[in-house]
C-alpha cells in the first residue's frame, strides 16, 4: 500500500478517540456474531425447543467459534512472533488469523448446517465464512475494515429477513444502522482505515449475505 492509500491521521479531541476505542472494542468483529446468536435465539426465537440450559450451550458453541479459536490464534500467533500486534494493524499481520478463521468459520456453518439449524442461523454462518473469504482474498490489495465486514453482514442479514418475514424489522434494522453508523466512524475517528476501507468492507460484507441467502433460501 502506497502511502496515497494509508489512513491519514487526523486530530480529535481525546475523549472522542475513547469513545471510539470503546465502540470498536465492544462491536469488534469476534463478538458479533455472538450478538447475532443471542438475536437468534432469545429475540427471534428460532430454537424454541430448546430448553434454557440448551440455549445457553448453543450461546457458547457461537462463542468458542466465533469469538474463543480466533482470538486464541491471534495471540499464539503474538507469542510465536508471527503478527507484531493483536491489533493486526498492517495486511500482513492479518495473514493467519484470516486463514485460521477461515476453517472454525467454515467447521461452524457445516455444523449448524447438517444438524439442521434454522435456515437464518445457515444463512448468517455461511455469509460470515464467505465474509472471511472475501477478507482473505482483498487483503492482498488493500487492508479492508474488518469491523465493516461485520457491519455489512448484520445490515444486509436483517434487511433480507425483512423482506422474507411478516415481523417487523424496522426497529432491528434502524438500530444494526446506528451501531453500523457509529462503528464505522470509529474505525475512521482512530485512523484505523481509510473511508475506501471502510466502505469495502460493508460492501463485501453485504455481498457475503446475499450469496448465502441466495444459496441458502
Amino acid at each position: 500500500m502506497n502511502n496515497a492509500q494509508a489512513a491519514i491521521p487526523l486530530s480529535f479531541h481525546p475523549a472522542l478517540r475513547t469513545a471510539a476505542k470503546v465502540v470498536s472494542y465492544l462491536f469488534h468483529p469476534l463478538f458479533v456474531p455472538v450478538y447475532v446468536a443471542w438475536f437468534f435465539v432469545f429475540v427471534l426465537r428460532l430454537f424454541p425447543d430448546l430448553e434454557p440450559f440448551r440455549k445457553g450451550l448453543l450461546l457458547v458453541q457461537f462463542f468458542v467459534s466465533y469469538t474463543l479459536l480466533p482470538l486464541a490464534t491471534v495471540l499464539i500467533a503474538k507469542a510465536l512472533g508471527f503478527v507484531k500486534t493483536v491489533q493486526l494493524k498492517t495486511q500482513k499481520d492479518r495473514i493467519i488469523p484470516y486463514m485460521a478463521s477461515m476453517i472454525f468459520y467454515f467447521w461452524m456453518w457445516y455444523v449448524s448446517r447438517n444438524l439442521g439449524f434454522p435456515k437464518e442461523s445457515v444463512m448468517f454462518s455461511l455469509a460470515v465464512f464467505l465474509t472471511t473469504c472475501f477478507g482473505v482474498f482483498f487483503n492482498n490489495y488493500f487492508k479492508v475494515s474488518m469491523h465493516a465486514l461485520a457491519m455489512g453482514v448484520v445490515i444486509a442479514l436483517l434487511l433480507l429477513l425483512s423482506l422474507r418475514s411478516s415481523l417487523n424489522f424496522g426497529p432491528y434494522l434502524s438500530v444494526a444502522l446506528f451501531i453500523a453508523g457509529c462503528v464505522c466512524t470509529a474505525r475512521l475517528l482512530n485512523a484505523d482505515h481509510n473511508p475506501f476501507e471502510v466502505y469495502a468492507g460493508l460492501f463485501l460484507g453485504a455481498l457475503s449475505q446475499v450469496i448465502a441467502f441466495i444459496f441458502v433460501a
